[in-house]
C-alpha cells in the first residue's frame, strides 16, 4: 500500500480505508506492506500482522506524497514486491515506476477522490493532479474507483473501465462513556457534529455562517444546542485560524481538533445529528461512519453525497448557508423524523457498505491480475509510440 500517510490511521478517510483493508486482507492469506510517513505515525505501536515501512520524505504540502510515494516504489520493487496498491491521484503520477523497476509486478491505483478541485491547491498543483489523474487511468493494470461518480467520471474523461469498490464501514460498538464528552461541555442528543480535516473545501466557514443565522432566527429552540466540528488542518493553518476567530467568542460552538479512538466514537454516539457541507468528495467516509451511528446527516447536494445518503438522509443546496440554516432548523422541529432518517441510514449502510464484500471484491481482483497474463502498460504505450497524455 503506497500513497497514504501512514498505518494506523490517525485522520483521513484514505488513511482509515487503506487500514481497514490491510487487516482484513491479511485474513485473505495476503501479506501486506503499508509504507507510512514517519511524521504521521512513527510513535504509534500497533500490534497488527500489517507489515509498516518507514520511509523519508520532506514534510511540505507539495512535495510530502510524491517524494515519499517515489522512495516506497523504489524499496517495494527491491522487496519484489507482487502487487503495488496506490492511493490517490497524487501518488498515482508515478504509477508507471513500478512497471519499470519490476515489469512482472500489478499495479492497482485505487482514485479516491478529484483531489484538484481542492481549494487549497495552487494552479501549478492542480495541474500536476490533473496529471495524476490520467496517470491513474493509463498505466495501471486496474483503476479502482471508490464510488458511482467517480466511475462514470474516468469513463467519460479517460475512457478508462474502472472497478467500482467503494469505501467501507465498521458497525460500531454499542458502549458508552459519556463522561468523555464533559472535556468539551457537551451532553448527549445536544449537539450538532462535523467531523472534517479543516480544508475550506469541506465547507465549514457555510456551516459556521448558517448555525449563527438558523439560530438567530429561532434562539428559544437553540437555546440548549451546539455546534461540534471535529478535525484538524492539512496544510492550511491559516483556514484554521480563521475558523477559530469566526467561532471566538461563541461558547456553543466547539472546535475539538483531531479526534480518535474512544473519544470520538462517543462524539459520533452521542450527536443529536451530523452534518457534511463539503464541495467536493470522493465516498465521504465521515458521512458513512455517522449514518453506521445511525445518525441522520444533512449533507450537501453534490453527487458524492447523493450516492450515499439517497433516501436515507438530507441535502440542502450546496455552499448555501440560507438553506443549511433553514434545514437545521427543521431538524430540530421534527426531532421524530431526524430519528427515522438515523435509523434507516443505519440499515443501508450495513446492508450496502460492508468490509467483508469489499475485502472479498479487492481479493477476487488481485489474484485474477496476478493470475493473468496482462500486457504491460507502460512497455505498450513505449512500443506503440502513441502520446501518454
Amino acid at each position: 500500500m503506497i500513497g497514504q500517510k501512514g498505518f494506523p490511521a490517525v485522520s483521513g478517510g484514505i488513511e482509515k480505508h487503506v487500514q481497514e483493508l490491510s487487516e482484513q486482507l491479511i485474513s485473505k492469506n495476503h501479506e501486506v506492506t503499508v509504507f507510512c510517513r514517519g511524521w504521521y505515525s512513527d510513535q504509534i505501536k500497533t500490534d497488527s500482522q500489517v507489515k509498516r515501512v518507514f520511509v523519508p520524505t520532506l514534510h511540505t504540502k507539495h512535495f510530502d506524497a510524491i517524494i515519499h510515494t517515489f522512495l516506497s516504489i523504489v524499496v517495494a520493487a527491491w522487496n519484489k514486491t507482487d502487487i503495488f496498491h496506490i492511493h490517490g491521484v497524487g501518488p498515482a503520477l508515478l504509477a508507471w515506476l513500478p512497471k519499470l523497476l519490476r515489469p512482472s509486478a500489478k499495479v492497482v491505483v485505487t482514485f479516491h477522490c478529484i483531489d484538484r478541485e481542492q481549494k487549497k491547491w495552487g494552479s501549478f498543483a492542480r495541474f500536476m493532479l490533473w496529471l495524476g489523474e490520467r496517470a491513474a487511468c493509463v498505466f495501471p493494470d486496474k483503476t479502482i474507483t471508490v464510488s458511482k461518480n467517480l466511475t462514470e467520471y474516468v469513463k467519460k474523461n479517460y475512457q478508462t473501465d474502472a472497478t467500482y469498490i467503494p469505501n467501507g464501514i465498521n458497525i460500531p460498538e454499542s458502549k458508552n462513556k459519556i463522561e468523555l464528552l464533559k472535556q468539551f461541555d457537551l451532553e448527549p442528543e445536544k449537539y450538532f457534529l462535523m467531523v472534517s480535516r479543516l480544508v475550506e473545501h469541506k465547507g465549514q466557514k457555510t456551516l459556521i455562517e448558517a448555525w449563527k443565522t438558523a439560530r438567530a432566527l429561532r434562539p428559544e429552540i437553540f437555546a440548549s444546542l451546539k455546534l461540534v466540528i471535529v478535525g484538524g488542518g492539512s496544510f492550511t493553518d491559516s483556514y484554521v485560524k480563521e475558523l477559530h476567530q469566526l467561532a471566538c467568542g461563541d461558547s456553543d460552538i466547539v472546535l475539538t481538533g483531531e479526534q480518535t479512538g474512544e473519544t470520538l466514537h462517543e462524539l459520533f454516539t452521542n450527536a443529536y445529528a451530523a452534518i457534511h457541507p463539503s464541495l467536493s468528495e470522493g465516498l465521504p467516509i465521515a458521512v458513512l461512519e455517522a449514518m453506521s451511528y445511525s445518525k441522520c446527516v444533512l449533507a450537501s447536494d453534490i453527487p458524492e453525497h447523493l450516492e450515499v445518503i439517497g433516501d436515507h438522509g438530507l441535502s440542502f443546496t450546496k455552499n448555501d448557508s440560507a438553506d443549511l440554516a433553514k434545514n437545521l432548523i427543521m431538524m430540530i422541529e421534527t426531532p421524530d423524523l431526524t430519528r427515522f432518517v438515523g435509523q434507516s441510514a443505519a440499515k443501508f449502510v450495513q446492508a450496502n457498505y460492508s468490509w467483508d464484500e469489499i475485502v472479498i471484491q479487492t481479493d477476487v481482483l488481485y489474484r485474477k491480475l496476478v493470475n493473468e497474463n496482462y500486457e504491460n502498460p507502460v512497455l505498450s504505450w513505449l512500443t506503440r509510440r502513441k502520446p501518454l497524455l
